[in-house]
C-alpha cells in the first residue's frame, strides 16, 4: 500500500514537471502543463492515478498552502484596502449569480427544482481562488488595482463556502430549517472570526518568537505548518471551510515581525503542493465525456465566461472603480472554482444533483480553469485591439472621466506623482517639504481618503487615461513620477503623458528588471529599479566605511545608474531578451516594418534620424538583413538599407512613420541640424498665420514639421495649416537659426535631445 501511494506521488510531480517544461517551452502558461499532467496520469489517461480521492490529501494542502501564505502577504492592512468591494461586491456577486442561475435554469428547464438551482447558482458563483493567484503572481499583478478587486472578491467567495456547506443539507427541506442552517453557520463564523482576532493577538505571537529564540529553522517551519493546518482542520471541523482557515491562520502571522520569515518558509511547500493540486484537477477530467458532449460544454462554458463577466464588471463599476479595471475583474473572475468540486460532490451525494448535471458541471468547470490562463493573456490584446479601433477608443474613453477632483489644483510647473504607495508618498513628502507644488493620480478609493484627509491635491481616476491626464493638466506640468503597480498602465501613463507634454521630465519606477530598457525607449528620462537602487545604496555606505573617497564612490554608482543598471543586471541570452521585447511590444500597438531600399532614414543614426519626434514612434528592435538583432538600439546606432524595425506607437503614428520612411516627407532635418519645441503665447509673431505665410522661416531654413494642439498630435501639417495660440510647435534647423527665431517669437518649451 504504500509503495503504491509513493508511486501515485511520483507520478504526479514527474508528470507535472514534464508538464510545465513542455509548457514553458511551447510558451504557453505552466498551469496547462499542470491541468494535461493530470489529464494524462489520470483514470482517464494512462490510469497511474485511479481514483480522485488517493491525491485528494496532496491536493487539499495545496490549496490550503496557497491561502496561508497569501494571509501572511495580504496582511489586515491590504484587506482593509479593498474591505468595500469585498463585501459589497463580493456579496453583491454571489447573491446575483445564485438569483439569475435560479430563474434561468428553472424556467428554461435545466433543473427540477429550486433546490437544485440554487446548488447550480451556488457553484456558479465560486470563481478560482487557486488558478487566479497563480495567474497574478505569474504576471505579477497581485497588487494591480484589478489584482486586488479579484483577491477581495475571491475572499467573500472562500468564506461564502462555509455557509453554502452548511445550508446544502436542508435545501430540499422547508424554508424555516434553511434559515436555521444559515444562522448557526453565521454564529460560528462570527465566533470563530472572534476566537481568530484573539488568539491571533495573543496566543500566535509568543508562540513564533520562542520557536524563534531556538534559532531552529526546522522547529520554526514545523510550528507554523502545525498553525496552518490547526487552524484550518478547526474551520473544518466548525462546519466552515477548511481554505478560509488556511487564510485566517496566514492573517494572524502577517501582523507580526516574523511575517517575512514565515512566507520564505512556506513557499517551496506551497508551489510544491500547489502543483499537486492543479494536477489533481486534471485527474478529475475526462476527455471522453468533454470530447462527447462537446457543443454542449463549449456552450456552457462560453454561457459561464461570459456571464459572470457581464455580471461582475458592472459590479466593480458600481463601487466606482475604471472600465479597464472592472473589465479586467469581470473577465478574470469569469470560470468556476475549485472548490464547486466539493459542493457538486456533495449535492450530488445529497441527491439534490442529478448524475447527469454533476458530470456536466465537472466538464464545464475543468474547461473554464484550463482556459483562465489564456483569457488574462487575451485581455491585453483586447486593449491594444480597443486602442487601434477609433469609434471603440472613443467609446472606452467616456468611462475613464475621473471619479473626483480636489478643489484648488494647480495649474503651471507643478510635479505629478502617479500612484499613491510607498513610492509616491515618499516622493510627495520630500516635495511638500520644499512647498513645491504636487498633484497626485490615484485610483484607489482608500489611498484617496488618505489624500484627502491630508490635503493633498488629487485626481481620483486612471492615470493612464488621456482625459485624467488632461485634466491634470500635463502639458503645463514641470515632471512626472510614475509608480504604478503593473507595466501596462505604466506604459500607456508614459506615452500619452509625452504626447501631451514632449519636454516632460518623467522618471518611472520598473519593479521588473525587464521593464527597465522598455521605459528608456518609449520616452522616460530615468528609470529607477527599487532592488537596483538599494544595493547601489548599501554599496556606497559599505565602500565609504572601508575608506573609499566618498566623491569617487558615488561618481562610481552613478555611472551604473547612467548604463541602466547594466552591471547589476543579469546576463540574459540575446534571444530570451528577444523574446521578453517581443512579448511585451504584443500588448502594443507594433508592427515589424520593412525599410525600403531608398529610404531617407537609411544612412542616418536614430539620434539625427528624429524618428519619435517626427512621428511619435518609439523604435524598439533592429533586423539586419545578415539576421543581426540589435534589441533597444543605442541612440547612435545607424538605420540601414533592408532593416526591419519593430517600431511601437497608435495608428497614427504608425502611418506617419509609414510616409517617413517611403520618402514623402520633405524637409527632413539633415545631420548637423538641431530641433526644439516652442509654445505659441497669445502675443506670438506666428498666431493667426498659415505655415506658407510664415516666410521668416523658410529666410533661416526653419522648419515646421509637427504641431501639438490641444493633446492631438498633427504630424507633417499641411502648409496651409493655421498657428493658434497655445499650439507647440517642433521646429527644425540650424541652432544659430533657432536660436535666433526662438528669441523673436516667444520663450521655448526646451530641447531634450
Amino acid at each position: 500500500m504504500k509503495l503504491k501511494y509513493m508511486l501515485e506521488l511520483i507520478s504526479i510531480f514527474s508528470a507535472a514537471a514534464l508538464g510545465g517544461v513542455l509548457a514553458s517551452i511551447l510558451r504557453q502558461p505552466v498551469i496547462l502543463g499542470y491541468l494535461l499532467a493530470g489529464i494524462t496520469i489520470g483514470p482517464f489517461g494512462l490510469g497511474l492515478i485511479q481514483e480522485y480521492e488517493q491525491v485528494e490529501v496532496v491536493a487539499e494542502l495545496g490549496v490550503t498552502f496557497l491561502l496561508f501564505a497569501l494571509g501572511v502577504e495580504f496582511s489586515f492592512e491590504e484587506l482593509k484596502k479593498v474591505k468595500v468591494i469585498s463585501l459589497g461586491g463580493g456579496g453583491l456577486q454571489i447573491s446575483l449569480t445564485i438569483l439569475t442561475t435560479v430563474i434561468l435554469s428553472t424556467s428554461l428547464g435545466w433543473v427540477n427544482s429550486i433546490p437544485e438551482g440554487v446548488l447550480l447558482g451556488q457553484m456558479l458563483s465560486l470563481s478560482s481562488t487557486a488558478v487566479v493567484i497563480k495567474v497574478l503572481m505569474d504576471n505579477n499583478e497581485k497588487d494591480t488595482p484589478q489584482g486586488q478587486v479579484m483577491l477581495g472578491i475571491l475572499i467573500i467567495q472562500d468564506l461564502a463556502l462555509g455557509l453554502m456547506l452548511a445550508v446544502l443539507p436542508a435545501l430540499n427541506k422547508p424554508a424555516e430549517e434553511i434559515g436555521i442552517a444559515m444562522i448557526i453557520a453565521l454564529v460560528k463564523l462570527i465566533l470563530f472570526a472572534l476566537g481568530a482576532i484573539i488568539v491571533g493577538k495573543w496566543l500566535v505571537p509568543p508562540i513564533l518568537r520562542l520557536l524563534a529564540k531556538t534559532e531552529s529553522k526546522e522547529l520554526f517551519l514545523l510550528g507554523v505548518v502545525t498553525i496552518c493546518l490547526g487552524v484550518a482542520l478547526f474551520t473544518g471541523k466548525l462546519g466552515l471551510s477548511t481554505e478560509m482557515g488556511a487564510f485566517v491562520a496566514g492573517l494572524m502571522i502577517s501582523e507580526i515581525e516574523y511575517a517575512d520569515e514565515t512566507l520564505s518558509d512556506v513557499e517551496p511547500l506551497r508551489d510544491i503542493c500547489s502543483i499537486a493540486f492543479f494536477a489533481s484537477i486534471g485527474v478529475l477530467i475526462n476527455p471522453i465525456f468533454l470530447w462527447d458532449n462537446l457543443p454542449i460544454i463549449l456552450g456552457l462554458v462560453a454561457l459561464v465566461v461570459l456571464g459572470k463577466a457581464l455580471l461582475i464588471t458592472p459590479i466593480v463599476l458600481l463601487f466606482r472603480y475604471p472600465l479597464k479595471t472592472a473589465l479586467v475583474s469581470g473577465l478574470g473572475l469569469a470560470q468556476i472554482g475549485e472548490f464547486s468540486f466539493v459542493l457538486a460532490g456533495e449535492g450530488n451525494q445529497l441527491g439534490i444533483l442529478p448524475e447527469s448535471v454533476y458530470l456536466m458541471i465537472l466538464g464545464t468547470t475543468a474547461v473554464t480553469l484550463i482556459i483562465t490562463p489564456f483569457v488574462f493573456k487575451a485581455v491585453p490584446l483586447f486593449f491594444k485591439y480597443v486602442e487601434s479601433i477609433p469609434q471603440l477608443k472613443t467609446f472606452f474613453a467616456q468611462f475613464d472621466q475621473p471619479v473626483e477632483i480636489a478643489e484648488n489644483l494647480p495649474s503651471k510647473d507643478h510635479i505629478i506623482i502617479c500612484g499613491y504607495g510607498q513610492i509616491g508618498s515618499n516622493i510627495i513628502s520630500l516635495l511638500k517639504e520644499r512647498n513645491y507644488p504636487i498633484l497626485v493620480i490615484e485610483q484607489s478609493e482608500q489611498k484617496v481618503k488618505q489624500l484627502r484627509k491630508a490635503e493633498i491635491p488629487y485626481i481620483y481616476g486612471n492615470a493612464s487615461s488621456n482625459i485624467v491626464l488632461e485634466k491634470a493638466k500635463v502639458n503645463e506640468a514641470k515632471g512626472m513620477a510614475v509608480a504604478l503597480p503593473d507595466a501596462l498602465s505604466t506604459r500607456l501613463c508614459i506615452r500619452r503623458s509625452l504626447t501631451l507634454n514632449p519636454e516632460l521630465d518623467l522618471v518611472v519606477c520598473a519593479y521588473e528588471e525587464k521593464d527597465i530598457e522598455l521605459f528608456y525607449q518609449i520616452g522616460a528620462k530615468e528609470v529607477v529599479q527599487p532592488e537596483f537602487e538599494a544595493s547601489i545604496e548599501l554599496s556606497t555606505h559599505l565602500f565609504n566605511g572601508l575608506g573609499f573617497p566618498l566623491e569617487a564612490v558615488q561618481q562610481n554608482m552613478q555611472k551604473i545608474r547612467s548604463s541602466h543598471y547594466q552591471k547589476l543586471r543579469s546576463d540574459q541570452d540575446s534571444n530570451l531578451i528577444f523574446r521578453q521585447l517581443e512579448e511585451a511590444t504584443r500588448t502594443m500597438s507594433s508592427q515589424w516594418y520593412p525599410l525600403p531600399v531608398d529610404s531617407p532614414l537609411v544612412g542616418k543614426t536614430l539620434e539625427k534620424s528624429y524618428i519619435r519626434r517626427l512621428t511619435g514612434v518609439t523604435l524598439m528592435a533592429i533586423i539586419r538583413f545578415s539576421g543581426e538583432k540589435l534589441d533597444y538600439p543605442e541612440p547612435d546606432t545607424e538605420i540601414k538599407s533592408q532593416d526591419k524595425l519593430l517600431i511601437v506607437g497608435d495608428k497614427e503614428d504608425l502611418a506617419a512613420f509609414d510616409r517617413l520612411a517611403k520618402g514623402e516627407i520633405k524637409n527632413l532635418p539633415q545631420e548637423d541640424d538641431s530641433c526644439v519645441w516652442i509654445k505659441i503665447i497669445e502675443n506670438g509673431h506666428l498666431v493667426g498665420k498659415s505655415l506658407k505665410q510664415v516666410e521668416e522661416l523658410s529666410k533661416l531654413e526653419v522648419f515646421i514639421q509637427s504641431i501639438r494642439r490641444e493633446g492631438k498630435y498633427i504630424r507633417f501639417p499641411d502648409r496651409d495649416t493655421i498657428i493658434e495660440i497655445g499650439d507647440q510647435v517642433l521646429m527644425f534647423g540650424k541652432i544659430a537659426s533657432l536660436t535666433q527665431l526662438s528669441q523673436k517669437l516667444t520663450i521655448p518649451v526646451g530641447n531634450r535631445e
